[in-house]
């Protein structure tokens, strides 16, 4: 009786045409009135409040604020219901997850450069302590007496080598003032023989001959200039990086001595647990540092076989061709000086080629 009462007005309330348009009342108000009408019958009746819930959601529509997913389709029962708010939960996570993994990235990274910094203040601790000790003739070190000898005798001759290369730089430095002093001499002779009619021939053979000598110079600057680029190629890269070499290998041998003299010191100690692991990890790198160290003295003593090799080849060179340019030149041999330069494969650079061009001057 209820239901039939409801229908009826619902049908008094909300007329509906053939096209299923109002024809009287609009959309929303028909609604809002059958919602009260039939709110007012559940009251009298005395209808359960979901039942009433189930008419306002058919007739007022439902709430998009607690929108459920169900994944059993029409009908299914409230086991297929997912509520969005789990979704919402687990997107969370993922998100906390996520950042909780970037924290443990980040700390991973800060435990690794604190452990490098560990290892670098106890290596540096133990390498100054040994060098202390070999300053105040406490502690030993280990010496290779014939290797220290060949370093020593490398150190002098790059000094002795330095020397040469800053004596040839001002031998070419004012060889070349004097070349250009004597181009500006030529020309000078030059433009008085055309203005001194009296003198002509006089200045004109000055003319000449400081022309020639100009020329002539400018060929042994050619050899001169190959000499010194040759030497400071053996002294500042050849030789500097054996030393560079050297100097490797020296603090291998600093370090290999201060783990040394720790292994020494704790097999004096007692021998307990404690003191028995300590003594095998220091028995580890002590071994390490011997590797590097006896690696290292190979490099080292390689080297230095190629370059006294290649020293002595290099100068052999050099030497010939410094003194075959300077006694031509001297001597006023100009067919000598040019066939010298071609000895030795040196090309001269046209005049003007070292001076800026207008643009660059601008």
């Amino acid at each position: 009786m209820t239901d039939s009462i409801m229908s009826k007005a619902a049908t008094m309330e909300i007329p509906i045409n053939s096209n299923g348009d109002s024809r009287t009342l609009g959309e929303d108000d028909g609604l809002e009135q059958a919602r009260k009408v039939q709110w007012g019958l559940d009251e009298k009746v005395g209808r359960p409040p979901d039942q009433r819930d189930l008419q306002q959601v058919m007739v007022s529509g439902p709430n998009l604020n607690e929108t459920s997913i169900v994944s059993g389709g029409y009908g299914g029962t409230a086991e297929g219901i997912i509520p969005t708010s789990s979704i919402k939960g687990s997107s969370m996570h993922h998100s906390s997850s996520s950042s909780m993994m970037a924290e443990e990235a980040a700390r991973g990274v800060a435990v690794e450069k604190f452990d490098l910094m560990k290892k670098w203040g106890l290596n540096t601790y133990k390498c100054t302590k040994q060098l202390i000790s070999e300053r105040f003739g406490r502690g030993s070190r280990t010496v290779d007496l014939e290797l220290e000898a060949q370093i020593e005798v490398l150190r002098d001759t790059k000094r002795k080598y330095e020397n040469v290369l800053r004596l040839a730089r001002a031998l070419t430095n004012h060889f070349y003032s004097m070349v250009q002093t004597q181009h500006a001499l030529g020309d000078t002779f030059a433009d008085l023989s055309q203005k001194s009619p009296e003198l002509r021939d006089e200045f004109g053979y000055n003319a000449e001959t400081q022309k020639l000598l100009c020329k002539n110079g400018e060929t042994l600057l050619g050899a001169i200039n190959f000499f010194v680029s040759s030497i400071n190629t053996l002294v500042n890269k050849t030789m500097e990086d054996t030393l560079m070499t050297i100097k490797m290998y020296e603090n291998a041998r600093l370090e290999f001595d201060a783990y040394r003299a720790d292994l020494e010191e704790l097999n004096m100690g007692p021998r307990d647990a404690v003191t028995m692991a300590r003594i095998e990890a220091a028995q580890q790198q002590y071994q390490i540092h011997k590797d590097k160290y006896e690696r290292l003295r190979s490099d080292v003593t390689i080297k230095l076989k190629f370059l006294e090799e290649n020293k002595v080849k290099v100068m052999h060179k050099q030497l010939l061709l410094f003194h075959n340019a300077i006694s031509a030149y001297f001597a006023g041999n100009q067919q000598q000086l040019e066939q010298t330069l071609k000895q030795f494969n040196i090309k001269l650079k046209p005049p003007g080629a070292d001076k800026p061009s207008w643009l660059e001057e601008q």
